[in-house]
């Protein structure tokens, strides 16, 4: 892994690496840090390396080189030998047991989530790392599995507490014996720098990708927008996207960005007419065996005429319809589960399910109308080629034209193209049909209909000397038709299909590679989301350009397994993906909290979430399935939003509980702002993991009232250098969003003692005291209608000199704007004008901020003493 010019020397020969302690050792089956033992039983195959010994050059910035440098001394590779060359290789590196430990482990093909217990047997399989607490020497531990050559590696649990490492290359023709380096190992006293730290010296030693740190975000991470998903499902058409922008405009919160999800490509299945789409699709799964055939959009796409929305006799859209077809697909979903169930338990005469499926299936062609074949694949084929204003690109101008502040339109794909990739023979690409092989590592994993379907129909490969055209020819025609990006989905599949091709590290190389010269060349470097990507060759791999992506599974608005109560036990397991996931993802992606709907019985709990998360704020709203007021406290009205600094992150006192189903812990998690922190508290109990089950299920037992308590430094203040001194603060105002409390706390205070309801919140906003003067305090919190209040202080100045001292803020959006000040000002100025105020001796000082477009929502607010 040498650079191309510097093919031999150590970037650490260059720098220089000196230890000032020796950290770790390895000998006579202990492997100890710091003297204290952390495995014991380690097999004498097991080697370990410094970090500085293992010699690489990296194209890492020279500021990151010498950080990791000066950290070399804390982390080092374990390596292991076998004696047989083989594609799956496993090794015990030692055990433990009695300390706590949190991890990462994939609960699916495409996600994973947190787990925590005390011994190495506790640990699941396909563990992407774990994360040890070593009180002896106030210290935390990571052990991270790494890529090394062609092989990936994931822990797994071992007997009596032992740590396995099982290292793959997907491929009975790619054989190795032996590592140097497949486990990296990390010690630091803070857990949030260890995670830092640990994959910046991955970034280097691999060179593989990229930091968070090193690349551009897209721009809708600090905006609001719609994906078209719970909306429609795979019926998305221009007519019902248009109304669904439209009602967000008139509702008073324009999106800033449009996801037109799964539904918009050419697709069809191998027995369909090859030159048609599918037709009367409604729910995912139904697509899941279909291929594309064509890059462009699909009929019901191509069929519109530019100005068709813009005119008077602009068709109208029947918001109940999609509602319609999606109750009608659930019930022929249900009666086929019914015939599969009646085939396992052995029943033969099975007319009767069959006629009531074929009955099921007329009357949902029957809502549909029959549009679907209306124009024909081929005669709309030869009208797009004759006139230019219809199709994609006449509809995006349209959107544009109508809905000015619309800055993005995103569109999804899999990432083999469909979710049964390409189909031979269609395209110019040399594709063909690979069949699946699930890894023995994901034994482990919980039942899903995706890869049930994947298996089932296989996947039509591009061959990967071709993934460069691959992803231009679609990416290239998206950009001609008004796209600026796009969501990428089924991510984790071409482990699937890797026999044929090197394994699944060069695979993915090929692949990543291509679809990162495609993101550089047609959406600005920055125009993707990632998704169903959670597992380490993703991220070791596919990230030297993608900046951006989910961090959570998908929200479910209710459990597709049947349980009545899912529809609120799995908002808060959805919150732990997120949180905890971002610990480890947010050190190389942005993190996308996912979208929600507004109009959800969990809404107001995902809300609090979203508005701290650090992360673009996103709905998928059905047409006419809005609550405004809720989103009117996420969003300003030019579908801008009160951003934190950084990614939202679980407290210290979090990280080795279990905030889902062990009856005592809820969720904290911290944020910053400019000029202050927060803490959101979240009762997120009642479901979670079931290791023998091998699924999320629910605990009802646990969904009852959560108690807890929240100190001032319970937040993270050294994560951002620009938040160091608000830490450092003598006094705080703290305001409690849902109990619209205002306190004043010191870092040597009690902490604030909270019950939260079930599926309920409370949101912290922490900002500084400022002493003025003699006698009087002040502290600003912003607007209290929004649930991050803190977030929408934009400038803060105190002026001290002179006669009179002063304050001068810069606040964005319309509503109640609230402050601390011990003092009642003498007078109050509204961008320049004296206006009125409140005080209160309790030291509640507010004023009614106006939204004012012309100055982009933004008021300068002061105050005298």
């Amino acid at each position: 892994m040498a650079l191309p010019n510097d093919p031999v020397k150590s970037i650490f020969s260059v720098i220089g690496s000196e230890s000032p302690v020796q950290y770790f050792d390895l000998s006579n089956g202990k492997f100890s840090i710091k003297g204290v033992p952390l495995l014991s039983e380690v097999p004498s195959n097991v080697t370990f390396s410094s970090f500085s010994s293992i010699s690489q050059s990296s194209n890492a910035p020279l500021h990151l080189l010498q950080r990791v440098q000066s950290m070399s001394y804390k982390g080092g590779f374990f390596g292991f030998a076998k004696e047989e060359p083989s594609d799956r290789l496993k090794n015990s590196l030692g055990k433990f047991s009695n300390r706590n430990f949190l991890s990462i482990f994939r609960f699916k093909t495409w996600w994973s989530t947190m787990w925590v217990g005390s011994s190495g047997s506790d640990l699941q399989l396909e563990t992407q790392w774990v994360l040890l607490d070593v009180p002896e020497i106030r210290s935390y531990v990571l052990i991270l599995p790494l890529i090394e050559g062609s092989f990936r590696s994931a822990l797994q649990p071992g007997v009596d507490g032992h740590t396995m490492i099982y290292a793959e290359s997907g491929s009975t023709q790619v054989k190795a014996s032996s590592f140097d380096a497949i486990a990296y190992v990390h010690v630091s006293e803070n857990p949030y720098d260890l995670m830092k730290e640990a994959y910046s010296a991955a970034r280097v030693h691999l060179n593989t990708f990229r930091l968070l740190e090193e690349k551009a975000v897209p721009p809708l991470v600090n905006k609001f927008g719609w994906c078209t998903w719970d909306a429609f499902y795979l019926t998305v058409d221009p007519i019902g996207v248009w109304h669904g922008v439209n009602e967000f405009a008139e509702g008073g919160v324009s999106p800033r960005f449009l996801i037109i999800d799964d539904g918009w490509q050419s697709i069809n299945t191998d027995g369909d007419n090859p030159n048609e789409d599918a037709k009367n699709l409604v729910l995912g799964g139904t697509q899941m065996t279909a291929r594309l055939y064509r890059f462009d959009e699909c009929e019901k796409f191509r069929r519109y005429q530019g100005g068709l929305m813009l005119g008077p006799k602009a068709p109208s859209f029947d918001p109940k319809r999609p509602k319609m077809l999606i109750a009608k697909a659930i019930e022929v979903e249900h009666a086929e589960k019914a015939r599969d169930k009646a085939i396992n338990s052995g029943v033969t005469d099975l007319s009767p399910f069959d006629l009531k499926i074929e009955k099921l299936k007329k009357e949902l062609n029957e809502i549909f109308g029959g549009e679907e074949n209306s124009t024909s694949s081929e005669s709309c084929r030869s009208c797009c080629r004759k006139v230019e204003n219809n199709g994609m690109k006449a509809f995006t101008r349209d959107l544009r034209t109508k809905f000015k502040g619309l800055d993005d339109i995103y569109v999804w794909h899999a990432l083999c193209g469909a979710w049964g990739g390409v189909k031979p023979d269609s395209t110019h690409l040399n594709s063909k049909i690979v069949p699946v092989r699930v890894s023995p590592g994901l034994d482990g994993t919980m039942n899903d209909l995706a890869v049930v379907k994947i298996v089932e129909g296989g996947i039509g490969l591009a061959h990967p000397d071709q993934a460069d055209d691959f992803y231009d020819s679609m990416h290239s025609h998206l950009n001609k038709v008004g796209i600026t990006g796009v969501k990428v989905d089924v991510i984790h599949t071409l482990e699937y299909v890797c026999e044929e091709y090197g394994g699944r590290v060069e695979l993915g190389k090929a692949y990543y590679k291509g679809l990162s010269n495609s993101i550089s060349k047609n959406f600005n470097g920055t125009g993707i989301i990632a998704s169903m990507q959670q597992c380490n060759d993703f991220f070791f791999l596919g990230t030297q350009q993608i900046s951006f992506g989910r961090v959570g599974d998908d929200f479910w608005f209710q459990d597709p397994n049947g349980d009545p109560m899912g529809v609120y036990w799995l908002q808060g397991v959805h919150m732990i993906h997120c949180a905890y996931n971002s610990m480890w993802m947010g050190q190389i992606i942005q993190p996308d909290w996912d979208m929600f709907q507004s109009d959800h019985l969990c809404a107001k709990f995902h809300a609090g979430s979203r508005a701290i998360c650090g992360g673009p704020v996103y709905v998928s709203d059905s047409v006419g399935g809005h609550d405004f007021d809720l989103i009117k406290k996420l969003v300003f009205p030019d579908g801008t939003i009160p951003k934190c600094l950084h990614f939202a992150l679980p407290t210290r006192d979090c990280l080795f509980k279990n905030p889902l189903f062990d009856s005592k812990t809820i969720l904290k998690i911290w944020n910053l702002n400019k000029y202050g922190g927060v803490i959101g508290a979240f009762n997120c109990q009642g479901a979670g993991w079931d290791p023998k089950e091998q699924r999320i299920k629910g605990y009802s037992e646990c969904y009852k009232p959560m108690s807890g308590s929240v100190h001032v430094t319970d937040i993270e203040w050294d994560q951002k250098i620009e938040a160091t001194g608000m830490g450092e603060a003598e006094e705080f105002a703290v305001y409690l969003d849902q109990a619209e409390e205002l306190f004043l706390v010191t870092p040597r205070s009690d902490p604030i003692q909270i019950t939260i309801q079930p599926s309920t919140f409370e949101i912290f906003s922490y900002v500084p005291i400022k002493k003025l003067g003699p006698t009087a305090k002040f502290a600003p919190i912003g607007l209290t209608n929004m649930f991050n209040s803190g977030g929408t202080l934009q400038e803060l100045e105190y002026n001290e000199s002179g006669a009179e001292t002063g304050v001068k803020i810069k606040v964005k959006g319309g509503g109640n704007f609230l402050a601390y000040s011990s003092e009642k000002p003498k007078k109050c100025y509204l961008n320049g004008t004296e206006v009125g105020f409140e005080w209160g001796v309790d030291g509640k000082l507010t004023l009614s901020l106006p939204w004012i477009e012309e100055a982009g929502g933004l008021s300068d607010v002061g105050f005298l003493f």
